[in-house]
């Protein structure tokens, strides 16, 4: 008897997200796919529509588990600023153990081949960007950070910057611990946020 549907999904997404941090997006094929999880080729097809299909859920599954990591530093009981800067670490540690996902969000497939990808990623990304824009607005209304800033450019400015990073981390092959940047990158965020006159 084969095992429960939502388990068997599971086990291709993981499987695609682990084989695209090894060998790159352009090898995650519906066959090594099958042979990593250990099941006959069909059988990922049952689950899944197509490869794009695959990588779409598992961009999903990697943002909601990230969105959960985060919850407490988007809406916790600390003050804005410690929350903010907790939720830079806690995402580069998460990141850092997911290095599918940058081969996957800085791909060919993803950029140009195709749309529901790209799709998933803005839907994922403007729903990051708003919290973070709420996260500056209490912020701003508490005192922590500065009453001129615009959260909803300094959101993308935020999003862009630990974007940067992690693509200088792909790029480098994860030769640097991601969450060790995390310090350095709140070190260049606080300043613009503060109002140190």
């Amino acid at each position: 008897m084969g095992k429960p549907t939502e388990e068997r999904r599971q086990e291709i997404i993981e499987a695609t997200l682990e084989l695209a941090g090894e060998r790159g997006v352009k090898k995650v094929t519906t066959q090594a796919i099958a042979d990593k999880v250990k099941i006959a080729q069909p059988t990922v097809f049952r689950h899944f529509k197509s490869r794009d299909a695959i990588f779409s859920a598992a961009i999903g599954f990697i943002a909601e588990r990230l969105f959960q990591v985060l919850e407490g530093d988007f809406a916790g009981k600390a003050p804005p600023d410690q929350r903010l800067q907790q939720l830079i670490r806690r995402q580069l540690a998460f990141i850092g153990s997911a290095r599918g996902l940058p081969r996957l969000l800085f791909s060919d497939r993803l950029h140009l081949e195709s749309p529901q990808l790209k799709r998933t990623v803005r839907t994922v990304m403007e729903r990051y960007i708003a919290r973070i824009e709420a996260l500056l607005q209490e912020g701003m209304e508490s005192g922590c950070f500065r009453s001129d800033l615009a959260p909803d450019v300094v959101a993308s400015w935020i999003a862009a910057l630990v974007q940067g990073l992690v693509m200088r981390w792909s790029i480098y092959d994860f030769d640097f611990p991601l969450e060790d940047k995390a310090d350095e990158v709140w070190a260049f965020i606080e300043p613009a946020l503060k109002d140190n006159r």
